[in-house]
């Protein structure tokens, strides 16, 4: 049987997000959700979790994509530790719930996540990147338990993503894939192929998710407003705040109602998420942290979760 099973709603209660920790603040607290406030800070926590795993792979002077992992740690939560469906003891479980990265260079969010829930030893963190290891730089669906698709060449993970929403749906299955696009990423002519593809076929298993913090390499993105974009391409759009794990959750049993077409939730982030000095900085996207920066970002993390 699968560990995880995607929920329904909990509860009718109406949550706040938290503001208190300007950290976790972007949007003005007028939003509600309706699911517990239990279940909010518990995916709160997990969130920390892969940030503060983020923070340990890239400990010692390691090169990585800090910034686009980092703005990305509450929606991979969000999926991973509440809405898929999925069973770690068994990752080719034929009717598990599909998530594609198709911003792969921001793997270490992913890999922090499946290290949380068995899918391979955390101890492999450690080894990054590493001549060898499983887990590289870019996502490896060959050498990676619970990677569905090897991507990292910007705009093609969305396309996979079409061909198994299609395939699922000709063979008469119900699981549903999720694909995590980037803003700069979507400068790519790849997606909105995709995107006119998707919603020809009314590829309504599919949900697509933008992290939109306004950032790439270095500048900032030129692609303009996403929605009405995804609008005229024939998809379902709900916008929200991507750091509001409540939003998070409305948002992504909204695009599981919808019919007929696919949804697309754009999620406005900041690059860089939680470490004060990488926050809104282009050159924290792929970086070498020093040991003071380290130190700095720990302190961060740990006052976030009230640590010493």
């Amino acid at each position: 049987m699968p560990l995880l099973l995607r929920s329904r709603r909990l509860d009718k209660a109406s949550i706040r997000a938290r503001s208190a920790d300007k950290l976790f603040m972007l949007l003005p607290d007028d939003s509600k959700s309706m699911h517990s406030q239990s279940e909010i800070r518990r995916l709160e926590e997990k969130a920390l979790a892969i940030r503060r795993g983020i923070l340990e792979i890239m400990a010692g002077g390691k090169r990585g994509h800090l910034g686009g992992s980092l703005s990305i740690a509450d929606i991979v939560a969000a999926l991973y530790f509440h809405q898929m469906r999925l069973d770690p003891e068994n990752p080719n479980w034929g009717e598990r719930d599909r998530f594609i990265l198709s911003k792969g260079h921001s793997v270490l969010a992913q890999y922090v996540a499946l290290a949380e829930l068995g899918y391979f030893p955390r101890k492999e963190l450690k080894s990054v990147k590493k001549l060898g290891c499983i887990l590289q730089g870019h996502p490896d669906r060959i050498r990676t338990p619970g990677i569905e698709a090897s991507t990292g060449s910007l705009g093609q993970g969305l396309s996979i993503a079409c061909g198994v929403s299609l395939g699922a749906k000709i063979a008469g299955k119900h699981f549903r894939v999720y694909a995590l696009v980037g803003d700069g990423e979507s400068n790519e002519g790849m997606i909105w192929e995709a995107a006119i593809f998707a919603a020809h076929y009314r590829l309504d298993n599919l949900t697509a998710i933008t992290d939109e913090n306004r950032l790439m390499a270095s500048r900032a993105t030129i692609v303009g407003s996403l929605a009405p974009k995804w609008r005229a391409f024939g998809w379902a759009v709900r916008e929200i705040n991507g750091h509001d794990i409540g939003e998070i959750l409305d948002a992504l049993d909204w695009a599981t109602g919808v019919r007929g077409r696919p949804a697309m939730v754009i999620c406005h982030t900041i690059k860089g998420r939680g470490i004060t000095f990488a926050e809104n900085a282009a050159d924290f996207h792929h970086c070498q942290l020093t040991q003071e920066q380290y130190e700095i970002a720990l302190k961060d993390l740990q006052r976030v979760g009230g640590g010493a």
